[in-house]
């Protein structure tokens, strides 16, 4: 979905339950729905149209996108961002340090992780710090991402390989003798190339 200004304009300023905490300074975009015993720190963004499922945490600094889906139990910590339309599953885990001590400060040493617009998450996966999951990747339930994820791709596993394609509806894309795939809910066509990965189709 893309935000256009009517229909920004038609949602509802953002919802926020009353046993969430939203410090002041955070910005919350209209239609965005906070859920309970939620904590959302001073300085984080929320898009438009996103929602925060119970007892998520969003660190000051973190920017989140338009029409994400954050369900139960997820803590985004400084130095995660988020694209449009990211779903993350119940309880998946982002780090922000590779290498934390409880005796040494580490603040300085925040890596950056990037979550691209469509991208997916299952339930209980771990992504490390200082990757970048591209446009509509697709991680599976359990998963342990240690390296960055090209666009499209479906990892599963600890830790976490590229097993196959997925398309943005979400559905597994089955590429032909000429590297050419139809999504079976779209009805969209993309190709595969063996140096860049998958791409929308384009006539040549």
């Amino acid at each position: 979905m893309h935000n256009t200004k009517e229909n920004i304009n038609s949602l509802p300023e953002a919802f926020i339950h009353g046993s969430a905490i939203v410090d002041d300074g955070a910005e919350l975009g209209r239609g965005v729905k906070v859920w309970h015993f939620c904590h959302v720190m001073d300085g984080a963004r929320l898009g438009t149209g996103t929602s925060l499922g119970q007892n998520s945490f969003i660190a000051s600094g973190v920017t989140i996108g338009d029409n994400c889906k954050i369900q139960n139990n997820v803590s985004l910590y400084q130095g995660v961002t988020l694209g449009d339309d990211v779903f993350l599953g119940p309880s998946c885990v982002f780090t922000n340090v590779i290498n934390p001590r409880s005796a040494l400060d580490r603040r300085d040493s925040y890596a950056t992780t990037q979550i691209c617009d469509g991208v997916t998450i299952g339930a209980n996966a771990t992504i490390i710090c200082g990757n970048t999951l591209g446009n509509f990747a697709f991680v599976g339930a359990g998963a342990v991402v240690t390296s960055s994820v090209k666009p499209y791709a479906l990892v599963v596993g600890n830790p976490a390989k590229q097993i196959g394609w997925m398309s943005p509806s979400g559905m597994r894309l089955e590429f032909d003798e000429e590297n050419i795939a139809v999504c079976s809910e779209s009805g969209r066509k993309f190709q595969l190339d063996k140096l860049n990965g998958v791409s929308p189709y384009s006539e040549k």
